[in-house]
């Protein structure tokens, strides 16, 4: 903390096992990226150049670098793989994202319906050359999953290689682990933490009231994802109980 005459408990330095901003870069300009690093780098632990931006990001290899410096992973969204796999061109995607010097990949199947064992199997082959974040979900709003099937795809993507898996919500927070109006389904995350540590996980919450409730949850260093470029230092302040959301919640 700059000056922390509060004496707020200290949140661990990066690099962090918990407690992970996860951010959704949806097109940034390098003097954007810029700016948030210069405001909040310090409290983003992992950027995601959402969808399939990074194959039209015309400083690609700018923007990654960049992010790097500031000693910020930085990884495509997965259905830019998803988009690979449908078209039978993983190779091709794994030479372009090691070409550009990301070292870390998302695997999905939001979007597209992969077979499990295809899918762990891609999580196994490509962990051993990058750090792989798995998600499980789809966006869809209207396929519901049962509570076992999380428990048991996430616990298969972490066997299989995945360092955490990230639990779909979508950019806008209304699919997956939400309902629809974006209301946290209470009793899915319930048996889902119950069986897997929340550690191992990043749920998505880009909007404030599902981020106050992760953080009212499983505290402070809950790992959250697809966070606004904007909304970090708002999050931040969350986790510190310095407003009025999260102010009786204990570190």
């Amino acid at each position: 903390m700059p000056d922390d005459f509060l004496g707020l408990p200290m949140r661990p330095a990066k690099p962090r096992e918990r407690g992970w901003t996860h951010v959704i870069d949806k097109g940034l300009a390098l003097a954007e990226a810029e700016g948030l690093i210069e405001t909040a780098g310090d409290f983003v632990d992992v950027v995601k150049l959402g969808w399939g931006t990074a194959t039209i990001t015309r400083t690609l290899s700018e923007k990654v670098r960049l992010y790097q410096s500031a000693g910020i992973p930085v990884m495509c969204g997965g259905t830019l793989l998803e988009a690979a796999i449908a078209r039978g061109r993983v190779a091709e995607f794994r030479r372009f994202v090691s070409s550009h010097g990301f070292t870390h990949v998302e695997v999905s199947d939001g979007t597209l319906q992969v077979e499990r064992s295809s899918k762990l199997e891609l999580i196994g082959a490509l962990s051993e050359e990058f750090v792989v974040l798995s998600e499980v979900g789809s966006k869809d709003a209207e396929c519901v999953f049962a509570p076992y099937q999380w428990v048991a795809w996430i616990k298969e993507e972490l066997d299989a290689g995945a360092i955490k898996v990230i639990c779909e919500g979508r950019e806008a927070g209304t699919a997956g682990i939400y309902r629809g109006d974006g209301e946290v389904r209470r009793g899915l995350i319930d048996e889902i933490a119950h069986e897997v540590d929340p550690g191992r996980m990043v749920f998505e919450a880009p909007q404030k009231e599902q981020q106050v409730w992760f953080i009212e949850r499983f505290g402070a260093e809950v790992n959250l994802g697809n966070i606004c470029p904007a909304d970090v230092l708002s999050l931040e302040t969350l986790r510190l109980g310095l407003r009025s959301d999260t102010a009786n919640v204990d570190p």
